[in-house]
């Protein structure tokens, strides 16, 4: 299951949470660790260079595109290489709304898109879609493919 899929700004404040199957008094717990797993980890990293850590049962993939630190948190069959795999999607998919690398205000502009992209990549902790093209059809509200 996909645990968390979190954006911050490289100062640390959170720009869009999404926790699936994590109760509410832990989920702090998380926002913290990740925004300091970050803060260590992510200066002077390339953009959408991958990073990974494990934390207690779980595995998470982190990296920055443009301005925004993105990170990915899940646990059973959602290991290293799957979570990569949703990563690229999310990434994808930011870039195709943003037109580019994003900066902070470029993100923040087009944030109700990106959280439906978000929504169409991962359902419920489970991957849903990757394909840009899919995806970018299923937020416009059309049907997926053509009749």
């Amino acid at each position: 299951m996909i645990l968390a899929v979190l954006f911050a700004n490289s100062e640390g404040n959170i720009l869009i949470e999404r926790f699936h199957g994590v109760p509410a008094e832990e989920r702090l717990h998380w926002r913290s660790f990740l925004v300091k797993l970050g803060a260590e980890n992510l200066k002077g990293a390339k953009n959408e260079e991958l990073l990974v850590a494990s934390h207690k049962s779980v595995s998470i993939v982190y990296t920055v595109i443009g301005d925004v630190c993105l990170y990915i948190v899940g646990k059973d069959e959602y290991d290293e290489l799957a979570l990569s795999e949703v990563i690229f999607a999310v990434t994808s998919a930011v870039k195709d709304v943003c037109g580019k690398p994003p900066t902070e205000r470029l993100f923040l502009d087009k944030y109700g898109r990106i959280c439906l992209c978000l929504d169409e990549i991962v359902w419920q902790g489970l991957l849903e879609n990757t394909e840009k093209d899919r995806v970018r059809r299923l937020i416009r509200l059309k049907p997926p493919v053509e009749p």
